[in-house]
């Protein structure tokens, strides 16, 4: 078993893998870039049954794997992380968003509401919504405050250093978890996927759970926070500008105060833009990267970092321990 790990990348996968190494008695070192991560503007849904689910057979089962273990996660990072166990009504307002949305709905056999049920869930709903469905697995935490968590428990093994090739790093097994930046680091196809998002200020209450929605052919999400926060996303470009538009802008909030017209009473407080770490087939890249095993990677999360930080802070400590899980076949990063 290594006993000296360094971790590139300071993002909630790389905190992740070096705050559980540092919980199994390893030395880290978690190597700090400053680069800025997808986690700064991810809403923070823990959606085990979405997309992703169907496009990638083992995916579904790394992220429901991932999921289950999300609450002692939480619990043992020690603070309120935001946390929450609602659920997610995903709904839908026209025929033919209906037909779309049906798709996904009978992949995961949820039964559907009538537009009454759905406004008994959430008042706040528009009288336009058709149907929709309610997944009470599903969940949401803040990303922002799991980091500050991870960040704080992790203060003295934080170093500030930029990484641009793997061979600079003089550790004994080096894990990489730069997002975007694997790429250059490692010579990995990690492509950046853009995503603009919105940061809405309103009365704690207003929404009771996450919603889903597609709305006139568009799709959004809304995620509401016990303090007032609404988060509503998310565009997805093949870009790598970090450019907010007022096209991405007014596509989102068009189509949440559709959904929920009593946003437009909100504090329209912040407007980001951050960029997924994207693979060829949109799954993460878990495991050796060498014949030797010196460098291992986690990375390529795409859409569900958040949601597959706790198995694959697991999955990589148990690597550096000598103990490789058969899950991580799927994801072995030489398959590119």
């Amino acid at each position: 078993m290594s006993r000296n790990v360094a971790v590139v990348g300071a993002g909630i996968v790389g905190l992740s893998i070096a705050w559980r190494l540092m919980r199994d008695g390893v030395e880290v070192t978690v190597l700090d870039g400053g680069e800025p991560g997808a986690w700064q503007v991810a809403a923070g849904m823990l959606a085990p049954g979405g997309e992703s689910a169907f496009e990638h057979p083992a995916l579904g089962r790394l992220l429901e794997r991932s999921a289950q273990r999300w609450p002692s996660f939480a619990e043992a990072l020690g603070v309120e992380v935001g946390y929450d166990d609602s659920g997610t009504l995903s709904v839908a307002m026209t025929a033919d968003d209906v037909a779309e949305a049906a798709r996904v709905w009978t992949r995961q056999k949820l039964p559907l509401l009538r537009p009454s049920e759905l406004r008994e869930r959430e008042p706040a709903l528009s009288p336009r919504v058709r149907t929709g469905v309610f997944a009470p697995g599903e969940r949401q935490v803040d990303p922002r405050r799991v980091v500050a968590a991870l960040r704080e428990q992790l203060s003295t093994h934080i170093v500030t250093k930029k990484v641009d090739k793997v061979e600079e790093v003089g550790a004994e097994t080096v894990v990489v978890a730069a997002g975007c930046g694997t790429a250059a680091v490692t010579g990995l196809p990690v492509r950046p996927v853009k995503g603009q998002i919105l940061r809405l200020r309103g009365e704690p209450g207003l929404i009771r759970h996450i919603l889903r929605a597609t709305v006139d052919g568009r799709h959004v999400y809304i995620v509401p926070r016990a303090d007032g926060e609404i988060v509503i996303g998310a565009t997805q470009e093949e870009r790598t500008d970090h450019a907010v538009t007022a096209g991405g802008v007014h596509e989102l909030l068009r189509a949440a105060l559709e959904l929920v017209p009593d946003l437009a009473e909100c504090t329209l407080a912040e407007t980001s833009v951050g960029h997924r770490p994207g693979t060829p087939d949109n799954a993460p890249l878990l495991g050796r990267l060498d014949d030797d095993g010196r460098v291992i990677v986690a990375a390529g999360h795409h859409r569900n970092g958040v949601l597959l930080a706790p198995i694959t802070a697991d999955l990589i400590a148990g690597l550096v321990a000598g103990a490789e899980d058969p899950m991580l076949t799927d994801f072995s990063p030489r398959r590119f």
